[in-house]
């Protein structure tokens, strides 16, 4: 009489080993995990690129970022192009914004690099103003003084555009040796 207990098939030679998935290797650092925790974050919430919220100041200029921020991006399904911009606007200021939309979107298309917004909804509401520090702000590199020593060594370089880079360069090596020394 057979048994009714199934016995566990033995694998044939040559049968295929099953798949088994491989595994994801050492342990990442966090720095390298964010940027994509963010980005599904700001997608979530019609934000292709997160760096349109972190450099909106650069983009529409320090007195435009006090008064407005982006709320999100809305494309037409299936296209990343001629998007609506949603900005909240402090109340009083929606009048004077409503003007200069035209400027907003030719700044935002150009930070994107292509016409990736064609017109902008606003809606009235509180805008948390950039942080400042309160403190003035570090010259340009341009217009830091560098050492005699450099300079009389980059004189006589001919490039203007040469000497301009290799200058800034100095400026910045100079910069970083008194953050060491301090």
């Amino acid at each position: 009489m057979k048994s009714d207990s199934a016995k566990p098939a033995k694998p044939r030679k040559g049968a295929a080993k099953p798949y088994e998935r491989p595994r994801g290797g050492g342990a990442k650092p966090i720095a390298d995990l964010m940027p994509q925790i963010g980005r599904t974050a700001f997608r979530r919430f019609g934000f292709v690129q997160s760096s349109i919220v972190t450099r909106w100041p650069e983009i529409v200029g320090a007195e435009h970022a006090r008064v407005t921020a982006p709320e999100s991006i809305r494309f037409p399904p299936g296209e990343k192009a001629d998007g609506t911009l949603n900005l909240v606007v402090l109340p009083a200021h929606a009048p004077l914004i409503q003007h200069v939309v035209p400027d907003i979107i030719e700044r935002v298309n150009r930070f994107f690099g292509y016409r990736a917004i064609q017109r902008v909804k606003i809606r009235q509401g509180a805008v948390q103003p950039p942080k400042d520090n309160g403190a003035r702000p570090a010259a340009p590199p341009s217009l830091k003084p560098i050492s005699m020593e450099l300079g009389e060594s980059l004189r006589d370089i001919g490039d203007p555009e040469l000497r301009t880079v290799l200058e800034s360069l100095a400026r910045s090596m100079e910069s970083a040796g008194n953050r060491t020394k301090n």
